[in-house]
């Protein structure tokens, strides 16, 4: 995205006017590239995680119990390849799952901070969160399997 705004700059030179700081101008340059891209990868269809996500019956209670596999997940935390296998399956995740799950959880980030630097309500901050997370637990239990 950076070498994409660059090659931009450098194509719009010639309208440079020399009113502002020519790293302000840059600045610019990049962050309109970033929108873009952020843009594009939204407009773009993204799967379905509706098939990763709990069903619930009539009286509110899932149709399936949810694994405890915590303890299988502490003993695999002790190993290296553990690490790998979270990110691998968070990489799964939809882009825009997987950014708000990122910002959120890894770079701890507040909601509002989220909304704000995604463009969206902290409200659907909160919806994307939710469903990022049972998505990545169902897929960790597909990695972790269905042992206690």
């Amino acid at each position: 995205m950076v070498q994409s705004a660059f090659i931009r700059a450098f194509q719009s030179l010639s309208r440079f006017r020399a009113e502002s700081r020519i790293s302000t101008w840059l600045h610019r340059i990049v962050v309109n590239e970033a929108l873009m891209r952020l843009r594009s990868r939204a407009s773009a269809e993204e799967p379905s995680i509706d098939d990763l996500l709990p069903t619930f019956v009539e009286d509110g209670h899932q149709t399936r119990d949810t694994v405890d596999w915590s303890e299988n997940a502490e003993a695999a935390l002790e190993r290296k390849e553990t690490a790998e296998i979270i990110r691998r399956n968070i990489d799964m995740l939809p882009d825009s799952y997987r950014t708000v799950l990122v910002m959120r959880d890894l770079e701890e980030m507040s909601n509002p901070e989220i909304a704000d630097a995604l463009g969206i309500s902290v409200n659907l901050v909160k919806v994307r969160l939710h469903r990022a997370r049972q998505a990545l637990r169902t897929l960790l239990e597909r990695e972790f399997g269905d042992k206690p």
